[in-house]
């Protein structure tokens, strides 16, 4: 069932990089079936390389014994070294050492013209090991049949002329398949690495789409969050002022200003959600506009909160930083609200002269253990950190509050926030 689903994933994987078909019938069957293309190969070698080495002589008329050992021992390591072929890919060292050997023996056959075991094995360790592997072992290999060949001359084994055509024949054998194996195995590398390539920028791309995914997530949450809890601690707030009075005018003025909330809130989620369905993917970092610090401290003295708003300098400020501003006021004065029932002081300050600009919200109305893991301190957190400022919020002191927020004054938001950069 692994198995199974592995080929979907792996022939899904292909057709998303669209690779094209090997060309050639040949080579699509040949490497649809490399058991079958190894064993053709092995046979075919055998079948070349088994004729001289059953012709044996010397040059020191040696006993007819030996001469039919040595001719078993011949045969024996051709057969081996054909057998080994069927394992030229995983262990092409292996098997081109064995062919050397085997040139090394057909040295002492009466007509030593060898076979192609060389050029099988210098083409395999070439595509299957390096190329700089292949060079080296056609050097080392050569240089070893030469040497053996010069010493059997000089003590009169074999002559001049057996030992010039073993080695050329063979030179020529192993230097033709080294040749068409570095061109076949660079070709073979470079196509892996730039499959391979692929495959890491699809992969990549896939994250980036998930981390660009949950981004947004993140944000809706984010701004859902400060829509609907502003929005509804006010109109609750409203809603039992009014019913709690029993002047008519105060309860319709509560009445009115929590139905103009809520089509505050409405109008808020329609903007969004209307970016959502048209942008198609290139969701903003914000609405359009911002909301205003001093509306959300009215709408919250209406509410009968005593919430004072102090501003120094003028509010010059990006629109990114003057929109986090805006909801930092919000989701501070939502949460003394809620959390603050008996509080005497809600007070607002920020401080525009400096730089980073300083958004405090303070308030005096804490009864016992406040959380700080909400999700709305989470989204001030990461509205701060989306420009590069700082946030924290915590007691400060007997039965008071304190959110502090530091925005730089000419922050631009995170490369890595934005949404051209996350598609």
């Amino acid at each position: 069932m692994s198995k199974q689903r592995s080929r979907s994933a792996f022939s899904s994987e292909e057709e998303e990089l669209r690779l094209p078909r090997p060309p050639g019938i040949i080579r699509r069957f040949w490497a649809r079936h490399p058991v079958f293309a190894d064993v053709l190969i092995a046979v075919v070698c055998l079948l070349l390389s088994i004729a001289p080495a059953t012709v044996f002589t010397t040059y020191g008329t040696p006993p007819d014994g030996g001469a039919v050992i040595a001719n078993i021992v011949i045969v024996a390591l051709v057969v081996v070294t054909c057998a080994l072929l069927l394992r030229r890919r995983q262990w092409p060292v292996v098997v081109s050492v064995a062919a050397y050997t085997v040139a090394i023996a057909y040295l002492f056959v009466l007509d030593p013209t060898g076979g192609p075991l060389l050029l099988v094995t210098s083409y395999a360790l070439a595509v299957y090991r390096s190329t700089r592997a292949a060079w080296i072992g056609l050097a080392i290999g050569i240089g070893s049949l030469t040497l053996v060949s010069l010493l059997l001359q000089l003590t009169g084994a074999i002559t001049l002329q057996i030992a010039l055509n073993g080695v050329l024949g063979q030179l020529v054998l192993a230097l033709i398949g080294t040749l068409i194996g570095v061109n076949v195995g660079g070709r073979k590398r470079y196509i892996e690495a730039v499959i391979g390539r692929s495959r890491q920028l699809l992969i990549e791309r896939d994250q980036q789409a998930q981390l660009a995914a949950s981004a947004e997530r993140a944000r809706i949450a984010r701004e859902m969050h400060d829509i609907v809890s502003h929005s509804l601690t006010v109109i609750v707030a409203l809603s039992e002022g009014a019913a709690a009075t029993g002047d008519q005018d105060r309860a319709r003025d509560a009445a009115t200003a929590a139905a103009a909330t809520a089509r505050g809130a409405l109008t808020e989620m329609r903007s969004m959600l209307g970016v959502l369905r048209d942008g198609a993917g290139d969701i903003p970092l914000a609405p359009m506009e911002s909301v205003a610090p001093h509306a959300t401290v009215a709408t919250a003295q209406n509410a009968g909160y005593p919430v004072t708003l102090t501003t120094v300098g003028e509010p010059k400020v990006p629109a990114a930083v003057d929109f986090a501003i805006g909801r930092i006021v919000q989701e501070g004065i939502t949460n003394a609200m809620r959390h603050a029932r008996g509080a005497t002081r809600i007070a607002v300050h920020i401080d525009y002269s400096t730089d980073p600009v300083v958004i405090e919200i303070d308030n005096d109305g804490v009864t016992g253990a406040a959380g700080t893991g909400g999700f709305g301190l989470r989204g001030l957190n990461e509205r701060a950190a989306h420009l590069n400022g700082s946030f924290r919020s915590g007691p400060v002191g007997d039965r008071r509050w304190m959110l502090r927020a530091e925005l730089p004054a000419a922050s631009e938001p995170n490369i890595s926030d934005r949404p051209e950069d996350a598609k």
